[in-house]
């Protein structure tokens, strides 16, 4: 029993899968099985009845919920067990069913019917429109032909062998046929053999090489013999296609044209202008003999058909075109003549070497153009020397500022401008006649102050024209008027004499000479005042400075404190003003060259720290962050420490002077083997650029002065830089106004052992 239930289970599960594998088949089939019982109950899958926009059709009761038609076909083979095929739209859906009905297989009972419901919506919906597409293509076919046989040129087809399948009515009129049918039976051909071959193998050629091929061949027309322009088109295995145009007209035509055009040819070989014609394609279709020889162009190149933009270019490489600035633009403007109408266009051509043509350029109907070329050099070779005569005489010497006359090299006046002629209060008669050097000299000696150099004039002419030597020289008039001259040589051996008036610049440059003069005795004056001045100062300051320690110290007694303060005053103000003075003092030495300078061993780094220390009271007072920094590499130098020191101090007071409450000044200092350089930067106000190019100049005050004193007299800066350049350094100044100022001192380095010395 075990035993058979397990072969029973395997059977059940065969049986099984065999059921899923037939419900899979079934739905991936093309048609929907609807089973009808004897009793006339449905029973389908639950898509058939989506597509047929129900839920069941057995809850209406009858196959009738699908379609009246459908239910009586049913009824109908109930009885009988015949076979139908039924077409079916369902309402409300745009599907379309075709419906094959009969009875079911075994095991269903007898009487139960098996439909099936194949979906041919899509095949329906392509049908329809592969019906239109034929319906379109008919009536196109249907236009076609009716086109083919009123075309007033033979036309005809050619079936698989080649042979005639269809000729329009055209074709049937050329051969004399009495109908199409007649013709295409007969196989009457309109062209005849032509090199050997039939109709049919040059078909048969068309069909192999697969493109339209056409040919000028004779044909009898109406029993006459005509030229034919035939066509023939392959369709790939279905035949050849083909038409003639008649041609004869055409190609008489042509023969006479040829024949005009030999004898025009002809007789543009013996003109004497040169002659050049080109085709619509600008290529050189006829070109004569004057020419050739005009242009010096090769027959063999020129046998080569060149286009019109390369024979310009071998034009030009011969030097046979005008020079023009821009080449590339006057060929394409010339290159407009094909296309200009038919209106002429005339230009003058100069070639290098002389040659004067008259070109005349005719665009021609076909497309094509003519050039004549006429060789007019010895027409205007008189005009172009007198015209180029008259343009040097008006263009250049009557436009010149300078008095210029033109000497022959026989010593007569040639040309002369107004200006020549005014110099010297010569009239125009006299000028006119041409007169030698020798005789004009001396009508020019009496106008000169020195009438001894008229003969230097007669000498310099002489110069330039015979010894081809350029020289110069001045001369005063009888007027007063001074004038430099000169004589050179020109290359076609003649020599051109100028004079130009200087009066106005010596005038001027005296008058800026004792300007000059003046202006420096001033300043020597100035400089020599303000340092005697200087000293006068320095004694009374002196006792001043005395008297006022010794009241300090009580060599007069006790004071009462507001009086001890004012002796403070007093001393404070003495120190400012002893300082001004020795700053004074510095300055005029230096201008007049007697600034003395120690030779001392000066570490900066050492200078720089002390500097920053003594302004660092005052950047308190206005909390002022100084930011101090001193690489060691800042090293030694040899030169003044108290100069260079008041050089720094000078600049570190105006970065601390001129920086606003909360500011930052900035002291930085590095060296290497050929020098040092030391750079105070502040974020203070900065200076306008109308001030930067001065701070330099002495007692100069910055529209923004600080205060009164030293600083505000503007002496700070002139005093740092003319002790930093004695040392053989600059100082550089940048600034921009309300954003801060930047000083840097460059000092040279000097060997340990010159500082030593």
């Amino acid at each position: 029993m075990t035993w058979r239930a397990a072969g029973r289970l395997g059977a059940v599960n065969e049986q099984q899968r065999q059921a899923s594998s037939a419900q899979a088949l079934l739905a991936s089939g093309p048609g929907l099985p609807l089973i009808i019982s004897p009793k006339g109950s449905l029973d389908a899958d639950p898509s058939l009845w989506e597509r047929f926009g129900l839920k069941r059709a057995a809850d209406k009761g009858e196959l009738r919920a699908l379609d009246e038609s459908l239910a009586e076909k049913v009824a109908a083979i109930r009885a009988s067990g015949a076979t139908f095929t039924h077409m079916l739209r369902p309402r409300g859906t745009s599907r379309v069913f075709i419906v094959q009905g009969g009875p079911a297989p075994a095991p269903y009972a007898p009487g139960t019917l098996l439909l099936w419901f194949i979906d041919i919506t899509e095949s329906e919906r392509k049908m329809e429109v592969l019906h239109g597409q034929n319906q379109r293509l008919s009536s196109t076919l249907d236009a076609l032909s009716a086109l083919i046989e009123a075309a007033p040129f033979p036309m005809w087809y050619r079936g698989p062998d080649l042979r005639l399948a269809m000729v329009n009515g055209a074709y049937v009129a050329a051969v004399e046929a009495p109908d199409a049918l007649t013709a295409v039976q007969s196989g009457l051909e309109l062209v005849d053999e032509s090199d050997g071959k039939s109709p049919l193998s040059q078909a048969a050629a068309v069909r192999e090489k697969g493109e339209a091929v056409a040919r000028t061949v004779p044909a009898t027309v109406a029993g006459q013999r005509r030229m034919m322009r035939v066509v023939e088109l392959p369709l790939g295995e279905t035949g050849v296609a083909g038409y003639a145009i008649d041609v004869e007209e055409r190609e008489q035509a042509r023969a006479d044209l040829a024949r005009f055009m030999r004898a025009q040819r002809d007789m543009l070989d013996r003109l004497s202008a040169g002659v050049v014609q080109f085709s619509r394609d600008r290529s050189l279709t006829f070109y004569n003999r004057p020419f050739a020889r005009l242009f010096a162009l090769p027959l063999d190149w020129l046998a080569d058909r060149p286009e019109f933009d390369r024979l310009l270019d071998r034009m030009r490489e011969n030097r046979q075109l005008p020079e023009v600035r821009d080449y590339p633009q006057w060929k394409e403007e010339h290159r407009a003549w094909f296309t200009s109408g038919m209106a002429a266009e005339e230009e003058d051509w100069l070639l290098p070497g002389g040659t004067h043509l008259r070109v005349v350029a005719q665009p021609l109907p076909d497309g094509g153009l003519l050039l004549i070329f006429e060789d007019r050099t010895e027409q205007l070779q008189l005009a172009s020397a007198r015209d180029t005569l008259l343009r040097v005489r008006t263009a250049t010497f009557d436009n010149l500022f300078e008095a210029v006359g033109v000497f022959a090299s026989d010593g007569r006046l040639q040309l002369w401008n107004n200006r020549f002629r005014q110099v010297w209060q010569l009239e125009e008669e006299e000028l006119a006649a041409h007169p030698r050097i020798d005789a004009l000299s001396t009508r020019l000696a009496k106008k000169l102050k020195n009438r001894s150099q008229g003969a230097l004039i007669r000498e310099m002419v002489r110069s330039a024209t015979v010894e081809r030597k350029q020289r110069t020289g001045q001369v005063q008039l009888t007027g007063g008027r001074d004038f430099e001259f000169a004589a050179v040589p020109l290359p076609d051996g003649n020599a051109l004499f100028t004079m130009i008036d200087v009066t106005d610049s010596r005038m001027m440059e005296a008058a800026l000479r004792e300007r000059n003069e003046a202006l420096v005795e001033a300043d020597k004056l100035k400089t020599a005042f303000v340092s005697n001045m200087s000293y006068e100062l320095r004694t009374p300051l002196t006792s001043i400075a005395g008297f006022t320690e010794m009241l300090a110290n009580g060599y007069a007694g006790a004071l009462p404190s507001a009086a001890n303060d004012y002796v403070r005053a007093i001393l404070d103000s003495v120190s400012r003003l002893s300082s001004l003075i020795d700053n004074v003092l510095d300055l005029t030495q230096s201008d007049s060259g007697s600034l003395l300078l120690a030779e001392d061993h000066v570490d900066l780094a050492a200078m720089c720290a002390a500097s920053a220390e003594g302004v660092r009271e005052a950047a308190e007072r206005k909390a002022i962050m100084l930011d101090i920094g001193i690489d060691p590499s800042v090293g030694i130098v040899a030169g003044d420490q108290r100069r260079l020191r008041q050089s720094l101090d000078n600049i570190l007071t105006n970065a601390v002077g001129y920086t606003d409450l909360g500011g930052k000044v900035s002291l930085r200092a590095v060296g290497d083997a050929r020098g040092a350089s030391i750079t105070v930067t502040d974020n203070g106000r900065g200076i306008a650029a109308a001030d930067r190019e001065r701070v330099f100049d002495r007692f100069h005050r910055t529209a923004a002065a600080m205060g009164e004193g030293e600083s505000a007299l503007g002496l700070g800066l002139p005093l740092a830089k003319q002790f930093v350049e004695a040392h053989g350094g600059r100082i550089e100044l940048q600034s921009e106004l309300g954003a801060g100022t930047t000083v840097t001192i460059l000092l040279p380095r000097q060997a340990e052992a010159e500082i030593a010395s």
